[in-house]
């Protein structure tokens, strides 16, 4: 294979962002349909080199290639969407029927959501999964929060260990999920700014005080309603074939449900946080191309076959 075809094959790998098997059925015949005409116009006479640009520019532009790909095998069936929106449904739930401060119910939600992130890693990261992985981090975060509060002695052995590993466990998680390609990326962190907001709502000084639990009890309805929110944006995207409509409507939800953060938390949060917290949420989406841009940058360059497949 020339490395003219190589590069044509991984734009339109890139521009495709298909799961792994997906990556490797379709590439797979589309690489022996070029090589079968390749082979024709060979036969024809033609050298190696004058076959595989003659067929390439039968094919087209690999950019349009890979949408049309995209576009085909992007939608998700029924089942994904229930699969995809089943977390936020999940805590929605947890808020709205006030069991979260049950700790069976709640230690029964967490073991879930990490044994089905687990699975779907190791089947081939489909894009149900990413919804899951998003709140394996918010265990993450919610536990380098309470270390904050332990006696200062002890302050410094968590700042040497604790905060080093999660960090580095974080980032792995996102610059794999951004590999595969970076709205997924967005999709997994877009709870992080919600459940930010609430926190700040439920305790505006960002400590936890004897006064924490019953403010959950006051927002505890509202708090589902944005993971219901959240659970419905999901539902639609799963659905979406093009990829402009799936960014503008991860845009947009996250910003309506930092609205319904605020709206509710009125008195609680000013504008400025308001605003803080939208430039988080936009981080979001920044943050992860940003990202996929810089790994794209520095691939090793590919040299043959091997490199693809």
């Amino acid at each position: 294979m020339t490395a003219e075809l190589v590069r044509f094959l991984e734009s339109i790998r890139d521009a495709a962002k298909l799961s792994p098997a997906e990556e490797s059925n379709i590439l797979g015949e589309l690489k022996t349909h070029i090589e079968d005409e390749v082979q024709e116009l060979m036969e024809a006479g033609l050298t190696e080199e004058e076959a595989v640009k003659k067929c390439l520019g039968r094919m087209g532009n690999a950019k349009l290639i890979a949408r049309q790909v995209y576009e085909t095998y992007s939608q998700g069936s029924w089942k994904q969407v229930l699969l995809a929106s089943m977390p936020h449904l999940l805590f929605g739930l947890l808020f709205v029927l006030n069991w979260w401060h049950y700790l069976g119910w709640l230690s029964l939600a967490l073991v879930l959501i990490l044994a089905i992130a687990v699975y779907g890693w190791v089947r081939g990261k489909p894009t149900w999964l990413f919804p899951w992985l998003g709140y394996c981090l918010i265990p993450v975060l919610a536990v380098g929060i309470t270390l904050l509060y332990i006696p200062r002695g002890w302050s410094f052995l968590v700042l040497l260990v604790y905060f080093p590993l999660a960090l580095w466990w974080v980032l792995k998680i996102i610059v794999q999920a951004t590999r595969r390609d970076w709205l997924l990326t967005t999709l997994m962190l877009m709870p992080l700014p919600v459940v930010a907001g609430w926190f700040l709502v439920i305790s505006p000084s960002a400590r936890i005080s004897e006064h924490i639990f019953a403010r959950l009890y006051l927002f505890a309805p509202w708090i589902g309603l944005s993971f219901f929110m959240m659970a419905a944006t999901i539902a639609v995207f799963i659905r979406l074939r093009q990829r402009w409509l799936r960014i503008g409507l991860l845009a947009i939800s996250g910003i309506f449900t930092l609205g319904l953060v605020v709206y509710y938390g009125l008195g609680r949060l000013d504008m400025t946080v308001f605003f803080g917290l939208t430039l988080v949420m936009w981080g979001v989406f920044v943050a992860p191309l940003l990202l996929e841009r810089y790994l794209k940058h520095h691939r090793p360059v590919a040299t043959g076959e091997e490199s693809l497949f």
